[in-house]
């Protein structure tokens, strides 16, 4: 490594290195193993981003974080999901949370773990269910983006529902070369669209990585998304990215600011204290290896903060719901 390498391209090499620690099948089958060494070492740090193991936990912290003014968006953390009794179980956990009160706002899931690896049909009927429940509680349902392989699975199954479904928006994401052309194809007038960067690896054929390049990207797109009368959800950690579109004003337009849980707290606070509306992206459950790995990579400095909360177990101590927001 050149002793030269900026502190921005060191966190950009660093964040690559993560994600491809998220997609090894080694290390995924290790995590899932019963009785994971894997699982037991790090959940001290997976608890800064997944709120809570179980639903009950989880809906009380959410009271803490709604107490400070953030809007929320609720996902039972999971994905590439085969079994069809595990499906079923992922769909009666979402009807589940609906039925509480407060209902959630917004909710958000990847196909896969409700059943795109068993069949495209399962995932779009399970999709409509959730979404059909959310909308008769007033609930927006905005579906997550995946790998690109998946990526025309989850465009297919959001144009086959929009009509049917005004409470339903999708994700895009703005590191894939193709998606330039994929927001000309899909329903955005009025619909929340959330557009995140993208945290999966993927060659360079079909996706730019990290940098400046993906920065005018990202925010072209979001003018592009806005001009055409997108409820846009800014969904970025990136303090750049955020400045830039504070300072050209195309933060004055965008419906709300979008961070993922335990991810940069105290940027997001500092946008709330200036006016902005803000969204906390919060999940729950135990099937989080993924997820863990792509929160550190949104800001890798966060793997040291990872291993002080390994420490903080041995220690002990604990950490208090909402610090930082």
């Amino acid at each position: 490594m050149k002793s030269a390498m900026s502190q921005r391209a060191l966190h950009e090499a660093a964040g690559q290195g993560l994600r491809i620690l998220a997609a090894d099948e080694r290390c995924r089958t290790a995590f899932t193993t019963p009785g994971s060494v894997l699982q037991d070492v790090l959940s001290p740090a997976a608890r800064r981003y997944v709120l809570a193991a179980g639903r009950d936990e989880f809906l009380d912290h959410l009271g803490i974080l709604r107490g400070k003014s953030y809007r929320i968006a609720v996902e039972f953390v999971g994905e590439e999901n085969s079994d069809p009794a595990e499906i079923e179980r992922v769909v009666d956990e979402y009807l589940t949370v609906l039925a509480h009160e407060p209902v959630p706002e917004q909710l958000g899931f990847d196909l896969s773990n409700l059943g795109l690896a068993f069949s495209q049909e399962l995932s779009r009927k399970n999709t409509a269910r959730i979404t059909e429940a959310a909308a008769a509680r007033g609930c927006e349902v905005v579906l997550s983006m995946e790998r690109a392989p998946a990526v025309d699975e989850v465009l297919g199954t959001y144009r086959d529902l929009a009509s049917e479904h005004p409470n339903l928006g999708v994700t895009v994401q703005a590191y894939l070369h193709r998606t330039e052309a994929d927001i000309d194809t899909i329903p955005v007038d009025e619909r929340k669209i959330r557009l995140v960067k993208g945290a999966f690896t993927a060659p360079t054929e079909i996706a730019l990585g990290r940098g400046p390049a993906l920065d005018e990207r990202y925010l072209r797109l979001a003018g592009r998304l806005l001009d055409r009368g997108a409820r846009l959800s800014l969904a970025t950690q990136d303090p750049t990215v955020l400045a830039t579109a504070r300072e050209s004003g195309l933060l004055d337009r965008v419906e709300e600011i979008e961070m993922l849980h335990g991810v940069r707290p105290d940027l997001l606070r500092s946008y709330r204290e200036a006016g902005y509306a803000c969204r906390i992206y919060a999940t729950y459950g135990e099937n989080w290896w993924l997820h863990l790995l792509h929160r550190l990579a949104e800001h890798p400095p966060m793997v040291l903060t990872a291993l002080a909360d390994i420490a903080e177990r041995h220690r002990g101590d604990s950490r208090t719901v909402g610090a930082g927001y």
